[in-house]
């Protein structure tokens, strides 16, 4: 996993990406770099071999044919044995090169290997992380954005790692050793060659800042621009109920205009980066050319090997080996920089901070006799806390389901409270009903009681247990939640049912459909619960959905049971035939009820009515009737709830 440090930039990118890859592929990335430094010499020792080809057997077989054999001047000796001299120099060039060739064979099948199974570490390590945070992440970034980080970001990291890197690294050794033959061959010329190359570099520089700067705001752009498409897609029959298309448009037009010109300015100084080294690499070959042919016509030797046609050539070819793995890093800055800008968002997400629990108490199943815990594995085990305590002793109480609220307060945002002061109790075996307009509050309760959010002020105590001392795994295994919105995963409807208890058996499936009155429609199905539904359930209707989720909620058999608004999509004729299973599934539980019919709340033990973040009445229903107060006012159509 990558290190928890904050993730700033590129150089904090590279800082969490070289150490994240070498911790997986150390052994594989040392002979891929043995590789490429075999490649790379190879290719020099390639390049040397024309100076030999050219002063040892080209040049003195041109000067006898040209020259006067009679002169009395050595002309070269046109007779040199084929086999004894130059078939020898040829085979060890032809086996150097093989050689080559079988490294960068190696090392670019390694890469491949290296590249993809990194991907697959960070994809992993990602969603493992995700996992972890809390639900406030998941509010206030778009599903979108979210799932930019694992398709376009780890693209551009890939595109990264395979090509761009193996690209920096070969060049990186091919300059070193070209620069040292080069100065080997002649100082002067080398010299030369430097001072445009300090040229190539600040243009480089120059060009490549801006470039960065542009691909990263690319990938950011990238991510909202995803995140809309997304709520768009999401929904788009909203958009054609209320006529918003061509607001949709307009405004996809804006996101996409700054995505463009990000795009834009990003290639444009990426793009001509290349013809600039090109050009300038041609005007380098030629200089060298021109000075280096002189000093060659003059007999001018200014180095540690004389300067001939040989080395002149080998030379120039050595200057166009230095400067193209330039020229190709250049070339290659788009895929860094974006690959870079993938990889800080990447690893920034890997390091935002999991969601904390600090609980010690626990859930386990089984039974008590005269105080002491038997783990029995029976049908009639029930759940109990474990509590650890200091001196190392352990005690075990029943779960029961009380629930207390203590003048809790909280605020999604420090800044802004939405709760005020609110307490209240739940006894064992309760139905407490939550009613009042949106936005007062309701679902917020709920949500803190398997806390996805932790209150700023007051206690919740769970059993006479502070939530805040239970692990959050264990005390939402003790709760059961079926909620407005239904969301259903690929695969069977029995795998959907048996969601939050995997190992549950078929008639345990069947059954908790039955409970929830889901069974008559599921068996009308083609394949019954084997139907395998895609897209959340979209070849199901709300209602169907629904009954699953509640079929969902029941298998886990919770002693505390949660519904927020959970018969809302659910016609009142079906609403009436599944209120006796309703009934029969939060018997003997302590049940917490959010709804805006307040048909449905009428049986309940307390009704809490809640007014921007206060409970400003409670009661049984005929008490708040009595009262003649808010909750007379929207039972008799007074008002209505929004």
């Amino acid at each position: 996993m990558a290190e928890k440090t904050k993730i700033s930039g590129r150089k904090g990118a590279i800082k969490a990406l070289v150490p994240y890859i070498w911790r997986h592929y150390h052994k594989l990335i040392i002979i891929t770099l043995i590789c490429i430094l075999i490649t790379c010499i190879a290719s020099m020792v390639s390049t040397f071999f024309i100076s030999i080809l050219i002063d040892n057997f080209i040049s003195p077989n041109t000067n006898w044919l040209n020259g006067n054999p009679n002169s009395g001047v050595n002309l070269g000796n046109p007779n040199w044995d084929m086999t004894s001299e130059f078939l020898p120099v040829l085979c060890i060039f032809a086996g150097v090169y093989f050689l080559g060739v079988i490294a960068s064979l190696i090392y670019s099948k390694l890469m491949v290997v290296i590249t993809q199974g990194s991907l697959k570490y960070i994809r992993d390590d990602l969603f493992k992380h995700m996992e972890s945070l809390p639900v406030s992440f998941f509010d206030w970034n778009t599903h979108g954005n979210i799932m930019s980080y694992y398709t376009n970001d780890v693209e551009a990291m890939r595109q990264m790692i395979s090509q761009s890197v193996p690209q920096l690294i070969n060049s990186i050794i091919t300059v070193i050793g070209v620069f040292c033959l080069m100065v080997y061959f002649s100082w002067v010329l080398t010299l030369i060659v430097i001072v445009i190359l300090v040229a190539m570099i600040i243009i480089i520089k120059t060009i490549g800042v801006r470039s960065t700067r542009y691909f990263i705001e690319k990938q950011r752009t990238l991510g909202s621009t995803n995140g809309y498409i997304e709520e768009l897609i999401e929904g788009q029959k909203v958009v054609k109920v209320f006529c918003h298309e061509e607001k949709a448009v307009y405004d996809f037009d804006i996101i996409n205009n700054k995505l463009e010109v990000a795009d834009r300015n990003a290639n444009i100084f990426a793009s001509i980066l290349m013809p600039i080294m090109n050009n300038i690499g041609f005007i380098t070959y030629a200089i060298v050319a021109l000075i280096g042919g002189a000093l060659v016509a003059n007999n001018v030797n200014i180095g540690i090997v004389p300067l001939t046609a040989g080395t002149l050539v080998t030379f120039i070819m050595f200057t166009r080996s230095f400067i193209n793995p330039i020229a190709q890093v250049s070339n290659q800055m788009n895929s860094i920089a974006m690959g870079l800008a993938g990889a800080e968002r990447v690893f920034e997400l890997m390091t935002k901070p999991k969601e904390v629990d600090d609980g010690y108490v626990t859930l386990v199943k089984g039974k008590l006799e005269n105080g002491n815990y038997i783990e029995t594995n029976n049908e009639n085990d029930i759940w109990l806390w474990k509590h650890p305590h200091h001196d190392g002793t352990i005690t075990y109480t029943p779960l029961k389901g009380d629930v207390r609220f203590y003048d809790v307060d909280f605020g999604y945002k420090p800044d802004k409270v939405v709760l005020h002061n609110v307490s209240l109790y739940a006894k064992p075996g309760q139905k407490i009903a939550f009613v009042g307009a949106t936005g007062a509050g309701k679902t917020t309760i709920t949500n803190l009681i398997n806390r996805f959010y932790d209150i700023a002020d007051g206690k919740i105590r769970y059993d006479e247990i502070n939530i805040n001392k239970i692990k959050k795994a264990d005390l939402r295994k003790s709760l059961g939640m079926v909620l407005q919105d239904t969301n259903l995963f690929t695969g069977t409807i029995a795998d959907n049912i048996r969601y939050g208890k995997p190992d549950a058996t078929m008639e345990e499936v069947v059954a908790a459909a039955k409970l929830a009155n889901a069974d008559s429609f599921i068996q009308h199905l083609e394949k019954g619960y084997d139907t395998y539904i895609t897209n959340n359930g979209d070849s199901l209707s709300q209602g169907e959905r629904q009954l699953i989720a509640i079929a969902r909620a029941a298998i886990t058999n919770p002693p505390v049971l949660i519904l927020d608004e959970a018969t809302s999509s659910i016609d009142t004729r079906t609403e009436k035939i599944i209120q006796g299973a309703m009934d029969q599934l939060m018997k003997g539980r302590t049940v917490f009820v959010i709804a805006h019919r307040l048909s449905t709340v009428r049986n309940s033990d307390a009704i809490m009515v809640l007014e921007h973040g206060r409970i400003i009445e409670r009661g049984n229903h005929e008490e708040l009737i009595a009262q003649k107060g808010e909750y007379y006012q929207l039972y008799t159509g007074a008002f209505e709830l929004e």
